[in-house]
């Protein structure tokens, strides 16, 4: 007997929403049909809801160890969880920064005791270069985010030290994930402005060309050395403009595409948004003009931009209520990435399949969760699910939400959530969490498995 199943649902197949029925057991989806014609140990009626492929968040900021003041990999994984995302990466500048082998056992371990959602661990890249092999050996996902620039967490590296970086890591076959800003650029800039402490400023601090800059240099380091490439939380429209080129000349010449990231924040909020946020809207990259929000989603659109990311880099209030130059970059994002962006197909930003795409099925690809079993709404993957009813349409409140800080840079927004997250056929949220500490597996990266097994 099947452990669940999932009636009157609608599902998105073949380009269309379809009627279905979902057979789940041990974890995974066994069946889909029309009518399933099953009898099974649990049934959930959708009752005519969509049931989508959960979301996968390949880059969240979990603070765990060492600040969980901010957030730990419960209160993270449960936010998750109520958004409708069922994979996470965690990246790697915590206290300590998971830069060896010690501080990624460290992680893992806190990880393997807490996270209710299944989770991959990104290696960092600083002066660590003798290091970094084993921590692929360990079972890191990719490694990154690498940063280009100082930004909060103090892991920045030079251009020498990057492409040094790059070479050992295109020995590996790993994935280089790249925080891309320039730092020079940032210098001379935030020299400029030292005396302006108004919010907006710290876009000019870092303005579109420090992005673009460094975008087109990383590019231009990832095609020398060979390395696999996926850039960071893009928010300028000259920065998806060197990707497209490259991506027009790598196909011409047989080559990977170097995959990107937008995050919502930099699809749903601008420029604009800084008299309302003031310094809980800074983080790195900053707010854009709206010239560049609009490029933003017409690339995630045609599929300049591969994926969304939430970049969930939680700060107190306490921290926050200083003044701009002092008060650290980052906002929460991990429950509010799936709302948003179906709320974005409700308003006909953006098509239902290329959502899904973009929450699921390419983030697997990209960072090699496919062969974990995630990412698809297929027989034989894990059965990572959310029921949708897109008629309930609310407000974002920062106080209902399940992380530790209590505020979010979309207080007010129009959202969809999920009324039920599955993750491996379990209910993990249905109004509330529903999953105990430490249910959530711990994804290794490709590196682990040569170790074990001696091939991928």
């Amino acid at each position: 007997m099947p452990d669940l199943l999932i009636k009157n649902a609608k599902i998105f197949y073949g380009n269309y929403l379809q009627p279905a029925e979902i057979v789940i057991d041990e974890g995974k989806i066994s069946r889909i049909a029309k009518e399933a014609d099953v009898i099974a140990g649990e049934v959930i009626d959708a009752q005519g809801s969509l049931v989508l492929p959960a979301g996968i968040d390949v880059h969240v900021h979990f603070r765990d160890p060492g600040l969980t003041q901010k957030e730990d990999w419960y209160t993270g994984s449960c936010a998750a969880a109520a958004g409708g995302i069922t994979t996470v990466i965690d990246h790697p500048n915590t206290l300590p920064p998971t830069v060896d082998k010690k501080s990624f056992e460290e992680k893992l371990k806190l990880a393997s005791r807490k996270s209710i959602v299944d989770f991959g661990i990104h290696g960092g890249v600083t002066n660590n270069l003798e290091k970094l092999n084993e921590l692929w050996e360990e079972g890191v996902t990719a490694f990154g985010e690498i940063f280009m620039a100082e930004s909060t967490g103090g892991l920045n590296i030079d251009e020498v030290t990057l492409e040094r970086a790059l070479r050992i890591l295109n020995e590996l076959g790993a994935l280089s994930v790249i925080h891309a800003e320039d730092d020079k650029i940032r210098l001379e800039c935030e020299a400029l402005l030292k005396n302006d402490m108004s919010p907006s400023s710290h876009s000019k601090a870092r303005p579109n060309i420090c992005e673009a800059t460094a975008v087109q240099k990383v590019v231009e380091i990832l095609r020398n050395t060979g390395t696999r490439g996926h850039i960071c939380h893009v928010s300028a429209f000259e920065s998806v403009g060197v990707l497209g080129r490259d991506r027009y000349i790598a196909r011409q010449k047989g080559l990977s595409p170097i995959t990107c990231e937008v995050t919502p924040h930099h699809l749903f909020l601008s420029t604009r948004d800084w008299e309302r946020l003031g310094c809980y809207g800074k983080m790195n990259p900053p707010l854009r003009d709206r010239r560049s929000v609009k490029f933003l989603l017409n690339s995630l659109n045609d599929g300049t931009v591969d994926i969304v990311a939430s970049d969930h880099a939680p700060h107190c209030e306490s921290e926050k209520d200083v003044d701009i130059k002092s008060a650290p970059s980052g906002v929460p994002g991990v429950e509010t990435l799936m709302p948003l962006m179906l709320m974005a197909v409700k308003k006909n930003l953006l098509p239902l399949g290329r959502m899904i795409d973009a929450t699921s099925a390419a983030p697997a690809r990209i960072f090699g969760l496919d062969r974990h079993s995630k990412g698809r709404l297929e027989a034989g993957f894990d059965a990572d699910l959310i029921i949708v009813d897109t008629k309930k349409v609310t407000s974002i409140k920062g106080d209902h939400l399940h992380g530790k800080i209590g505020w979010t840079p979309f207080e007010g927004i129009e959202a969809i959530f999920p009324e039920i997250t599955i993750s491996r056929g379990d209910i993990i949220w249905d109004g509330e969490i529903s999953a105990s500490y430490g249910r959530g597996n711990f994804l290794p990266g490709q590196g682990k498995a040569m170790n074990i097994d001696g091939h991928f």
